[in-house]
């Protein structure tokens, strides 16, 4: 009975350790890449997730886990292009990719970079835009969608507060252009359309310069 007692043990601890080799290190994917070829996701997103402004690199720090994880497999499966995304995407297996979403969706959010300061006349139509919309052209509020200042609204609806100018300006611009399709029902595509270079300038540095908080439903 002993001798089996040690055995049962022996056999669980084996077991519990190669469950553990096989289950992707978020951190270590992150700080030194995957080992195969998928490059350390801090060269471009920072090594606390908060991104480089300057770059258009978006912040990933406290994004929600499905929200990155679809985003992952959007990439790998080219329904969004982006020419450095699509192949570290394609080089993560799905468990790395939960493992890297996982991650990110735990790390608290940095102090962003001070923003650029706006004229008067600009922080009034994107204050427009955000909380009142342009309903005659057919433009919601985006905090509809985004919720109170941008801080996002459950898995398909992410945070815009405190991500790069730089970065939303261009997410605009490919929603206008239709070179990114992975919106629920072409939200994005139809408002985007309907902005122009001034709006998406003015929405772009305002959700730069708010706050960055967890949504309510990822605050502990």
């Amino acid at each position: 009975m002993k001798l089996f007692a040690i055995a049962l043990f022996v056999c669980c601890t084996l077991i519990a350790s190669s469950a553990s080799a096989d289950t992707p290190d978020g951190a270590s994917i992150v700080q030194r890449g995957n080992g195969h070829g998928v490059a350390p996701c801090m060269a471009c997103h920072a090594a606390d997730g908060g991104g480089q402004a300057a770059a258009g690199f978006p912040r990933l720090a406290g994004l929600p886990q499905a929200y990155l994880r679809k985003q992952l497999d959007d990439f790998a499966n080219g329904s969004r292009t982006n020419a450095t995304m699509q192949p570290v995407a394609g080089g993560l297996s799905e468990a790395e990719r939960d493992a890297v979403a996982a991650y990110y969706s735990k790390l608290p959010i940095p102090p962003g970079a001070p923003a650029s300061a706006s004229s008067a006349a600009s922080v009034q139509l994107a204050q427009t835009l955000a909380t009142r919309g342009r309903w005659p052209k057919g433009v919601p509020a985006c905090e509809q969608c985004h919720g109170p200042a941008g801080i996002g609204v459950g898995d398909h609806f992410p945070p815009l507060a405190g991500q790069p100018a730089l970065y939303l300006g261009n997410q605009l611009h490919a929603w206008q252009q239709a070179a990114r399709r992975n919106d629920p029902l072409q939200l994005m595509q139809s408002i985007a359309s309907k902005l122009n270079d001034a709006d998406i300038a003015a929405i772009s540095a305002w959700y730069a310069a708010q706050p960055a908080t967890l949504a309510k439903e990822q605050q502990p």
